[in-house]
């Protein structure tokens, strides 16, 4: 069977998913043992040294006049930010909690296309992305010690990896996906090694975390790679809905790996926000084959 470049895409986007769930899972057991930046600087190290290797021997070359491609520092940036703020909030809520609420991070990539690149939204999907923000209001309600910092890190997080992704798709096509994958990897090792002395300074690693240490770069790796062809491969609205394949991971994660059982409000909130995004991107490819099918028939009227 032949696969269109949407079905690549989504296939790309369901390993990402994948890829970067376990990698939370894993992060999140050594943050009570070590400080994000020092998970943030040997995570990154070791991803880079794994592209690194890749990107020789595929021939790729990592120019230093990359540095003055906005697009490509801007994402390395937001990357930053969000692995930050993300990495931040694991520490202290369960996977499934934090994973419910990135889930509205289609329907904030919605939003900044209309916003930023001009692309149409009707009505319908406006109401979809209001609806879905509500719905992460309800996961995020205030409990008995009130509205958590670190609910409002993870929304950090999905406003600088929405970012993230809209920048991805103007990046020059002929720029290799390990070059913008190494470029990212890299700028988390640094800005993890900038955090060490804020919080605290070094912390003796153990071979066991290393090894965990090890896994995590490997599925960044794969994540980062498959999310980056994800978005230059296929049209965002098509792939963006296997994005709710990570919450799949995140459920099953939190509840076999940390024991950690989703509240009834967090899995009201994760249907309202799965829901609105699904229709959200129903909508969209309506409106796409709408205009389709009417430029096909103005064509065909033309056509002496």
């Amino acid at each position: 069977m032949v696969l269109t470049t949407n079905m690549k895409g989504a296939l790309f986007m369901a390993a990402a998913m994948a890829g970067f769930t376990i990698n939370d899972a894993l992060t999140k057991s050594l943050t009570t043992v070590m400080p994000v930046g020092q998970i943030m600087l040997l995570r990154g190290a070791l991803t880079t040294l794994l592209v690194s290797v890749i990107a020789v021997q595929a021939r790729a070359v990592i120019s230093p006049r990359l540095l003055r491609n906005p697009f490509i520092m801007t994402r390395v940036l937001c990357e930053v930010f969000a692995s930050i703020t993300y990495l931040t909030a694991l520490s202290y809520i369960p996977l499934a909690n934090a994973a419910s609420i990135l889930q509205s991070l289609p329907l904030a990539v919605t939003l900044g296309a209309a916003l930023f690149l001009r692309e149409p939204v009707g009505w319908r999907r406006w109401i979809a992305i209001l609806a879905g923000f509500v719905g992460v209001m309800i996961i995020i309600r205030p409990g008995p010690e009130g509205f958590t910092l670190s609910s409002l890190y993870v929304l950090g997080s999905v406003f600088f990896a929405a970012t993230r992704d809209l920048v991805t798709t103007r990046i020059d096509r002929s720029t290799p996906s390990i070059v913008v994958t190494w470029m990212t990897a890299a700028g988390n090792a640094l800005a993890g090694a900038l955090l060490i002395p804020m919080e605290g300074g070094w912390q003796p690693v153990s071979s066991g975390n290393f090894s965990i240490l090890v896994c995590a770069a490997v599925l960044m790796f794969v994540g980062y790679q498959c999310i980056i062809m994800a978005m230059r491969t296929a049209e965002i609205s098509f792939i963006a809905p296997f994005r709710y394949s990570g919450l799949l991971w995140a459920i099953g994660l939190s509840i076999v790996v940390f024991g950690d059982w989703p509240d009834p409000w967090i899995l009201v909130g994760m249907t309202v926000v799965v829901g609105s995004g699904l229709y959200a991107f129903h909508r969209e490819r309506v409106l796409k084959s709408a205009i389709a099918s009417q430029a096909a028939a103005t064509a065909t009227v033309v056509t002496p």
